[in-house]
């Protein structure tokens, strides 16, 4: 099912509580403009007389907060304000582990939305989605009345082994789902799973580009050739970005020498052109890039490289499309800033970055309108500015202006045959069972599979386990659907899929779950054709 019953056109942030692109591969200077002292001086006037002749009682820190961020905001989507302690929340998942739930989130309309959810970390594994609502924290309720980021990482960060109660709303269900998270040190590998999907065919999952993401790739890279690898599936589908260096180092292990890369040019940082060099462990073999509407920033760079280059092929649906990029400068009380200083540019020219010339809520809400106009149905319903067209490097056409498209187009799945099934998922009452079951009889399974490829390969559901979750969810919730063929299905594979992932960790659910994922078996149909 690889989410794709939860998931559910959000606007992706890279505001305060998302993980966001914005360390250039080469620190570039700026030119030097003097301007008059007179121009700034209006602000800290402004500023003097709110202190002294405000009427009410001010919070001077918060106050400068929002008008830091109110200015960054007006410039692009992407600029933004971060006092020390949130800007060290934004790298942690980058560069260390801490401790929480494990979500990206992003206050829209005074409501929390869940953006992303780290792989691996207590919220995936209590069963939060990309998608979800937060409605309630320990039965209190945070919707409608002006959360604060700060608030939200207070309520949902805690020590290893606490436990928080989350109400959600889970957007195509009336009801609220109750979710109690036991609280862990996340994890910050960036890496989700690597292994064969055949004989010759690699698989590897990233979920960002953090600071070990590329030392984690060889390793997988090297690990599965000395398997057979000579074709290579590469799954970038809701990575949201991270480190521009590593998403280049990336493209370098895909590109021969001199290959361009990515260019970066803006109006105070001279044009920045970054080729590929000698060094490639696979540069040889077949390659497949897979996105989607959440793959972002770092991720566009790799598919853009890729396919501008005729290295591969990119398969899913049209990316995010940021093109433009951060530098973060440090203040005087340690706060941050992350300007856009310049754009980049993919080999063939184009600039993906979108239109924000109606604001940053028009710029988000641009997901949205995806999925109202059918552009996750259809590739017929994407609309291109004809004035943005470029070639690849053998003459094939691609447009700038609006994320990647892929070479090979696959629609959301909307199997309306599975609403039982999602019904039954989306209470958590699954991810309830299988953690006990697994627990009550992981030394059974393990004597019976000793590795997770055993595992996947051998293991089928029995009947007399659906039925004792049939018998568990009825028991906690009373009433259970009339599951049809396709939710049985559903039903048996997720099953599976979560006992493997609490018995053998990510190498017992990816394969599991890939086994019906019709992106991945697209991506599987080109490799074989093409």
């Amino acid at each position: 099912m690889n989410n794709r019953h939860f998931w559910f056109p959000l606007v992706l942030a890279f505001l305060s509580g998302i993980v966001v692109a914005f360390i250039l591969f080469k620190r570039l200077q700026p030119k030097s403009h003097f301007v008059p002292q007179s121009e700034y001086g209006k602000i800290g006037e402004v500023l003097d007389y709110i202190q002294n002749y405000y009427f009410d009682t001010l919070d001077n820190e918060e106050l400068i907060k929002t008008t830091l961020t109110t200015l960054l905001e007006s410039l692009d989507p992407h600029s933004a304000y971060a006092t020390a302690e949130e800007n060290k929340r934004l790298t942690e998942s980058l560069d260390g582990a801490f401790e929480g739930v494990g979500i990206q989130f992003n206050i829209m309309n005074d409501t929390v939305m869940v953006v992303a959810v780290v792989s691996g970390g207590p919220s995936e594994k209590a069963g939060i989605r990309a998608g979800d609502r937060i409605v309630s924290v320990n039965d209190s309720t945070i919707a409608g009345n002006g959360i604060t980021n700060d608030q939200v990482f207070k309520l949902l960060r805690g020590k290893k082994h606490s436990k928080v109660k989350i109400g959600i709303h889970r957007p195509g269900f009336p009801e609220t789902y109750f979710f109690d998270i036991i609280r862990d040190v996340i994890p910050t590998y960036t890496l989700d799973v690597a292994y064969m999907l055949d004989a010759t065919t690699g698989y590897i999952k990233l979920n960002q580009f953090g600071e070990n993401t590329y030392n984690e790739f060889l390793d997988a890279v090297f690990t599965l050739k000395n398997k057979g690898m000579t074709s290579l599936v590469l799954d970038l589908r809701g990575n949201s970005g991270g480190y521009l260096g590593t998403a280049i180092n990336l493209c370098d292990e895909f590109l021969p020498k001199s290959d361009l890369i990515v260019y970066t040019e803006g109006r105070n940082m001279p044009e920045n052109k970054i080729y590929a060099t000698a060094i490639g462990n696979f540069e040889k073999g077949d390659l497949v890039v897979l996105i989607d509407d959440f793959s972002a920033s770092a991720s566009e760079i790799v598919a853009g490289a890729v396919q501008d280059n005729d290295r591969g092929w990119v398969v899913g649906r049209r990316s995010f499309g940021k093109g433009l990029v951060q530098q973060q400068f440090v203040l005087s009380d340690s706060s941050t800033i992350r300007l856009t200083v310049a754009r980049y540019h993919t080999p063939s020219g184009r600039c993906i970055q979108r239109n924000y010339d109606k604001g940053t809520g028009d710029y988000y809400a641009d997901l949205l309108r995806r999925y109202e106009s059918g552009e996750m149905d259809s590739a017929n319903n994407i609309k291109f500015d004809e004035n943005l067209r470029y070639k690849t490097k053998k003459g094939r056409t691609v447009y700038g202006g609006g994320g990647i498209m892929p070479d090979f187009f696959v629609p959301l799945d909307r199997d309306n045959n599975a609403m039982a099934f999602n019904e039954i998922y989306n209470s958590g009452l699954l991810i309830e069972f299988t953690f006990n079951y697994a627990t009550e009889h992981k030394t059974e399974i393990l004597r019976k599979y000793p590795s997770a490829e055993d595992f996947v390969a051998k293991m089928t559901v029995p009947d007399a386990t659906v039925q004792q979750f049939i018998q568990f969810y009825q028991k906690k919730d009373h009433t259970i659907p009339t599951l049809n063929t396709t939710s049985q299905k559903e039903l048996r594979l997720w099953l599976k899929a979560l006992i493997g992932r609490n018995i053998y960790e990510e190498n017992g659910f990816y394969p599991v779950i890939n086994s019906t994922d019709k992106t991945l078996q697209k991506a599987m149909e080109v490799l074989h054709t093409k």
